[in-house]
């Protein structure tokens, strides 16, 4: 068969039985329920339109917290990772934690938010929220590193697991080299690219250097990695959660919105909005038994 539904639980919502058989009844010619993981994820062949399948599906689950996706058989294991860093391999902004240690947090979390929205432009955005950061000490960045960054849950796994099997993992992001540097060692990026800081006396000068990597920049970082590695457009994948990384989304084999802002949940090929970061790997097929771990 040319096509396959993933569906995905979670730990709130486990996948049961119920859930695979009511996906498959709504899909044309299906084929057995290969369960990847118990109670988390199971894969069902099909023929027939995906996007239609994957409609049916979704009403079929009468509104249960299940991730799905329909796609290809073919390339379904990717080669290319490219993944956003804020509230995608990360569970914070970076920028909104530096802007708690100078007491303004709101203030550049509310544009932060319109920025992920696509209610306005990345790279104003950036530097009016640079801007506001004039004068934050080198040492406060390292404190909201060691003290309020966490890995989002999967994310090791999926890097590691990539990795394992010789695949190539990019953390591109519109945050700032002083976080992607770090993050990127910590859980096994193999290349990392973002906005650098300026700094002078170990001090924010509330400026970032030119040019701002923004959305473009994300997708001519997808391009540039893909014919570096000689692959296949079908080959890649890219996820993210906000407007600027939807370009690399779209242009991606298989993109993925994860827990995603709706302008780019709306778009995307695939979104993930229960499960964590693992629900990419069992998107690409992987079973339980072989996602390595971080």
């Amino acid at each position: 068969m040319k096509y396959v539904l993933t569906l995905i639980g979670n730990k709130a919502t486990p996948l049961s039985s119920t859930h695979v058989d009511a996906a498959r009844s709504a899909l044309p010619a299906p084929g057995a329920a290969n369960w990847l993981a118990a109670d988390m994820a199971c894969d069902i062949p099909f023929d027939g339109d995906p996007a239609a399948a994957e409609a049916a599906a979704r009403e079929a689950l009468k509104g249960a917290k299940i991730d799905l996706s329909a796609q290809p058989v073919e390339h379904r294991r990717k080669r290319l990772l490219v993944a956003d860093m804020d509230s995608t391999i990360i569970e914070q902004e970076c920028i909104d934690e530096l802007a708690a240690e100078l007491g303004i947090k709101p203030q550049i979390a509310e544009i932060t938010e319109r920025a992920m929205n696509g209610e306005i432009g990345f790279e104003p955005a950036l530097r009016e929220r640079v801007g506001l950061l004039k004068g934050l000490p080198l040492e406060a960045l390292e404190k909201v590193y060691r003290e309020r960054i966490t890995f989002m849950p999967g994310a090791r796994e999926l890097v590691a697991t990539m990795r394992g099997d010789g695949h190539a993992c990019a953390l591109v992001s519109g945050g700032f080299t002083f976080f992607t540097e770090r993050v990127a060692h910590a859980i096994g990026f193999n290349t990392n690219q973002a906005n650098r800081l300026i700094f002078v006396d170990n001090k924010l000068t509330g400026g970032v250097a030119e040019p701002i990597l923004g959305r473009e920049a994300k997708l001519e970082a997808l391009r540039r990695l893909r014919d570096e590695l000689a692959l296949k457009p079908q080959e890649t994948l890219a996820v993210g959660d906000g407007a600027n990384d939807l370009a690399m989304i779209e242009e991606a084999g298989l993109g993925v919105a994860y827990h995603a802002k709706p302008v780019v949940a709306e778009a995307a090929s695939a979104r993930i909005d229960h499960g964590d970061l693992t629900a990419l790997l069992y998107l690409q097929g992987y079973r339980q038994e072989e996602i390595r771990i971080g």
